[in-house]
């Protein structure tokens, strides 16, 4: 049984469109500061470039990860608008609500979740 209940279903794939938006609206204030940093010594310091330098890895991880919340954000919007969503990918029982509330990209039960990672 597919999760039926629309309002719920409803409010989670609002969430998950906002969280979608806000992620896009990130990416194109980020851009810049996963730019290449200038190693010209005559400009900056060494601590002033490490301090980019460190600061434009940071960027970059940022960046990563956002693409991959936006993939799972892209998933789930998939299977709710396909009638598959709330059932775990590798064993299709039911994904609790709750986890769904609090993750509602989340792809797997607690069961094959904890399997996985063991």
């Amino acid at each position: 049984m597919r999760l039926k209940t629309i309002e719920p279903l409803i409010k989670i794939e609002q969430r998950l469109l906002q969280r979608q938006s806000e992620l896009l609206e990130l990416a194109d204030v980020s851009e810049s500061a996963a730019e290449t940093v200038d190693l010209d010594q005559s400009k900056v310091g060494r601590l002033s470039r490490m301090d980019a330098m460190q600061a434009q890895a940071m960027s970059v991880e940022t960046n990563r990860r956002r693409v991959l919340e936006l993939a799972k954000i892209k998933a789930a919007l998939s299977r709710i608008a396909n009638d598959e969503y709330g059932f775990c990918i590798h064993c299709d029982e039911s994904i609790a609500f709750k986890r769904l509330e609090i993750d509602p990209a989340a792809t797997m039960c607690i069961k094959c979740a904890e399997q996985l990672e063991e």
